[in-house]
């Protein structure tokens, strides 16, 4: 498969290595993951930063359906009433949608 273009929404995999497990524990795991978590956060990134439907993900994204169903799950709130999504953006300073999330602090 083909690499896709990349967009300023995207962050770096060390960036994303850093909340990989808090992402991760969201979801029980029953069966192998089929689909690259990196990509689906970089989808759910470029879906709040350019306000697109979700039906209207760029190619090169996984489905738009398994995003939106990690989209939810990331933003249900936790015991804390912090969602794992919310986590995610404080730890690697993502604060606002509004904001070039592919640059660097």
């Amino acid at each position: 498969m083909e690499p896709r273009k990349p967009y300023p929404s995207d962050i770096s995999r060390a960036q994303f290595e850093l909340i990989r497990p808090m992402l991760e524990g969201v979801r029980k795991r029953t069966k192998p993951r089929t689909v690259d978590l990196y990509e689906v956060f970089n989808a759910v990134l470029y879906l709040l930063k350019s306000g697109c439907q979700w039906r209207m993900l760029p190619e090169g994204f996984p489905n738009w359906v398994t995003v939106y169903a990690y989209f939810a799950k990331w933003s249900a709130p936790g015991q804390d009433c912090v969602s794992a999504l919310e986590r995610a953006f404080k730890k690697n300073r993502l604060a606002r949608p509004a904001r070039n999330w592919g640059a660097t602090p």
